[in-house]
Order: C-alpha cells, then structure tokens, then sequence
C-alpha cells in the first residue's frame, strides 16, 4: 500500500477536533507555511516541527495505526485532543502537494510510537486474551465469585422493591404519577444505585421524566412500566432463561460483561458512524463499524468522564484491518477492539442497503432477541429524503414505504447535509431504527460516493 493510498481527506482529519474551536484553529495550520522536518512513515505515523509564538518549534508526532484509533503528542501546553498542532499536520499530509513526504522516523518521535505500542501490548498479554481481546484475571477467583454473589443478592433484593413500587403505580393509577412529581422516581433510582443495579436505575429515572413529557405521556408510561416490570421478571427468573438470553438481562440491570462471546473476527471494518451522548456526570461515544468481509455491524463503546471526549476514535468513512471480540448476549452488537493491523484508509465498499420495510422487519426481530433495544442498525436505500408532516421522512425511491425521521434528528440543524447530498435523488443512508423512527447517521450517493456523517 502507497502512502497516497493511505491519506485522508480534510473531512476525515478534521471530524477527529474535540471542538469548532479546534478545527478553526487547526485548519490555519493546515498549510506548509508554519511546518518543517515533516515526514510520513508509510505506516501510519506522521510527524512535524510546528513553529508557534516560542523561540523552539513544537514536536508533533500522531500515530495513526496504534491501537484503540489515532493519537497524538505535541510539545505544546493545549489540553485538547488532539490538538490544533496535530489537525493542522494531518490536515497538510492529506493534502496532495507532497508536503508531507516519506521518511525515517526522528528519535523523539519512535520513542513516544514505540512506547505507546508497548503499552497497548502489554495491556493485551497482562492476564491472557480471549480472541485478541485483554481480559485481566483475577487474582483470587474465589473471591471475585463470592463478590458476584453478593452483588447479584442486592440486584435481587432492588428488583423485588422496584416490582412492588410499579405494582403500587398501576393500583393507584398513572394519574398519581403527575400527582407525586419527580422526586418519588428518584428516591427509586437511587436505590437501585445502592442495589448495584444502574440499568434498573437508569430506566426508573426515564420513567420518572415521563408525565411532563407532553401529550400522550400515560400511554408511553404504560409501555415503560412494562418493559421495566419485564427487565425485573428476566432478573428475578434468569435461571430459568437460555444463556445468552440471560446475558441480556444481566447487561440491561446493569452487570458489566467482557467481550468473551467466542472467537476474534478478524475484518476490514468501515467506519460507519461516530457520535457522543452525555448524561453530564459520563460521556459516552459510540462508533459503528462495519465488516467488509462478514458483512457484520458492530458497536464500540468508550467512556469519558464528565468534561472530556472519550479517547477511542476513528474517522468517518475509513477502513482498518482489525479484529473484535464480542460481548455476551442475545442480539446483542457491542465488541470490544483487539489488535489493529493497518492504520484507517479509504475504501469504495458499503454495506448492503434495505428498503424501508425490511427495515423495519430487521428491528422486529431484533426485538425477540432483546426486547428492551432501543434501536437498530441499518442501512436504507436507495431513499429519498422527503418533508412529512412538521418533520422529514425516508421513503424509497420506488414509491414503495417509507420510514420516518425521529423528532430530535427531524429538528436537527445539520439534517440540510442529507438533503443537499441528495437533491431530490435517490441516496443510502446508514442509521439507527426504533420505535420512534429512524435517525440518521451517514449517507453516501447511489454510487458508492464518500461517506458523509450527519452527526
């Protein structure tokens, strides 16, 4: 593979700033002007002398094929990651003017990509793998069970009074929910808190939100109370569920899971869609791939606390050579990344796209396998995006069906992407489907055209 091969485009590098701040100041970096000692391994590490408002240039080095997605270093006091210094050196060695040529790695440069390197594969051996992905052993299993136990006691005991406190909201009537505010719900979630069970709370504090939720709040209670009052059934008769019905459960209530769900899958996966929710106390990024192999979408998770982006990214619309492990469950998508074997590049494969009703067939049976999913991946096309109503829908380009958009992606700002990549014709577009519509994440033209974000 060529260097050329290998660049991205502006898009790409600047989709990885933490800000628009970032992006406005990495993009005046961006031109040779500034740089010199810039070079480019050929295998994914890429480095600079940037000369800023100091006597001495700051030391820019990213590597772009380490594990875990990009990261960079530079000698500059920023706190952001990556920094304006690393945007604007990838932003000109995507460029194709050649100011960013092949060349032998400066020693403070490899001594930071060897490291990090090291780390990732000493991260990777400590307490064996399980199909490329680390799994630490305990020291004292014995101990670890008798913990399990002892956590698995108090789920038991918080679902047993959660299924009490739903019993005494029917017997009363979902009236008495407005009546008693907020505060009630939240008593519950912080018990199921002390009961070691965040799912539990998690969806006891939705519950909670729900009577100042506009109209047509009851009949939306009614269907969170069952799925809650299904989640504590599962929970309090796990043994007599299948096995990886009752991983589902456990996941949903909260248990954390490690990725030993059989062999690494080794593929080329597509960068289908990035994008971070915030409860204000923990960031959550999620990044859906897609295998060009195996045809399989696949979910990875990365958390940063309250105030800094989770440090796994890769860009939108790049392909990497890697394997994934996955987590244990019923229908369930998530995987954890082993080891990386290229650095992300282009790539002209998509995925296969659905019609609308397929679509919609694909999350009723994702359903049956994990009833509290919210969502589904897929991809749709070819669609056109059309006005429906106050919002947008999807409908397919035969005239067939057509699947509309969530209210939240309807009123989003950015939603004038899709529309102008499509101009009235038929587009592909990759996106989540659940019960309130489909939102969409990326599109590209019929044509196997770049892939856009919309997010």
């Amino acid at each position: 593979m060529t260097q050329q091969e290998v660049r991205w485009a502006a898009d790409q590098v600047l989709a990885l700033a933490p800000d628009a701040a970032s992006r406005k100041a990495g993009s005046r970096l961006g031109t040779a002007a500034p740089w010199s000692r810039t070079g480019s391994s050929g295998d994914g590490t890429v480095w600079g002398l940037c000369q800023g408002s100091g006597s001495s240039p700051y030391r820019t080095v990213v590597d772009l094929a380490g594990a875990g997605g990009p990261a960079s270093r530079c000698s500059c006091p920023s706190r952001k990651f990556p920094c304006k210094h690393a945007l604007g050196l990838l932003l000109l060695w995507a460029g194709s003017d050649g100011a960013v040529v092949r060349g032998e790695v400066p020693d403070w440069a490899e001594q930071w990509i060897e490291g990090r390197r090291q780390r990732a594969r000493d991260k990777g051996t400590a307490g064996g793998t399980t199909g490329g992905a680390p799994t630490p052993a305990p020291a004292d299993p014995e101990a670890a069970r008798r913990r399990a136990e002892r956590r698995a006691e108090r789920i038991t005991s918080g679902a047993t009074e959660l299924e009490q406190r739903l019993a005494d909201l029917l017997r009363g009537g979902l009236a008495a929910a407005e009546r008693t505010g907020y505060g009630l719900w939240e008593e519950t979630a912080a018990r199921m808190v002390d009961a070691q069970a965040p799912g539990l709370a998690a969806r006891v504090r939705e519950l909670g939100a729900l009577p100042s939720s506009g109209p047509g709040w009851p009949s939306r209670m009614l269907e969170e109370c069952a799925l809650l009052h299904l989640l504590d059934q599962g929970w309090l008769r796990r043994a007599r569920l299948p096995e990886a019905l009752a991983a589902t459960v456990g996941s949903r209530v909260g248990l954390p899971g490690s990725a030993d769900a059989g062999p690494a899958v080794r593929d080329r996966w597509l960068v289908l869609a990035r994008y971070d929710t915030s409860d204000g106390r923990l960031t959550t990024r999620r990044i859906w791939l897609y295998g060009t192999d195996s045809g399989r979408t696949a979910l990875l998770l990365s958390y940063g606390a309250a105030g800094r982006a989770p440090e796994l990214t890769f860009p939108v619309g790049l392909a990497f050579e890697a394997e994934v492990c996955a987590y244990p469950g019923a229908g369930q998508l998530r995987v954890a990344l082993g080891e990386q074997f290229t650095p992300p590049a282009p790539t002209p494969l998509r995925p296969k796209a659905s019609t609308t009703a397929q679509a919609a067939a694909l999350y009723g049976e994702a359903l049956r396998a994990d009833p509290w999913l919210e969502s589904f991946p897929v991809a749709l096309g070819p669609v056109v995006p059309t006005p429906f109503e106050e919002s947008w829908q999807l409908a397919d380009a035969d005239g067939g069906t057509a699947l509309p958009l969530t209210p939240a992606a309807g009123a989003r700002a950015d939603l004038w992407r899709l529309v102008a990549l499509s101009g009235g014709a038929p587009v592909t577009v990759f996106g989540e489907c659940g019960p309130g519509g489909f939102t969409p994440l990326a599109a590209w033209s019929q044509d196997e055209g770049e892939v856009v974000p919309l997010c």
